[in-house]
């Protein structure tokens, strides 16, 4: 919506890559209908890949927990959870919101955590990492 009015954007209008879309430096622009075109592949093709992500995920990912997926982006030369761990901040939680155990990149809501719970404890990240490492974590999530 632009004005109050809807628009349509196909295509290469998106400006779809690695992690980045208009709709990134667009917060106010939402996606409220899709149609996606799929090409057609062998079934159990299909089932072997979904199946290897699948296991990768559950063995990497803490998905026993709500959570807004992973909250860092990948500073150059360095994996966000890679400087978490390292500042030992694993487990480390303010309210309901806790470093995942399993993976530090990710925030989890060991239960009742509030928008206030993460977002303080994303600060928290961000300051540790920077006065640790030098290295500023930017939010892969979008705060509104």
């Amino acid at each position: 919506i632009e004005n109050g009015e809807l628009k349509r954007a196909v295509g290469d209008e998106h400006a779809f890559s690695y992690r980045h879309s208009i709709f990134c430096n667009e917060p106010l622009k939402v996606i409220t209908k899709t149609k996606i075109d799929l090409k057609r592949a062998d079934r159990a093709d299909i089932k072997a890949l979904t199946d290897d992500y699948t296991n990768r995920r559950k063995t990497k990912q803490p998905l026993k927990y709500p959570s807004a997926g992973s909250v860092f982006k990948r500073p150059e030369g360095h994996f966000a959870g890679a400087l978490i761990e390292k500042c030992g901040l694993k487990g480390f939680s303010v309210g309901g919101a806790q470093v995942s155990e399993l993976h530090a990149g990710f925030i989890i809501n060991t239960g009742g955590a509030t928008a206030e719970d993460v977002k303080r404890l994303i600060d928290h990240i961000q300051k540790t990492v920077f006065k640790t490492f030098g290295v500023m974590l930017e939010c892969e999530i979008c705060i509104l």
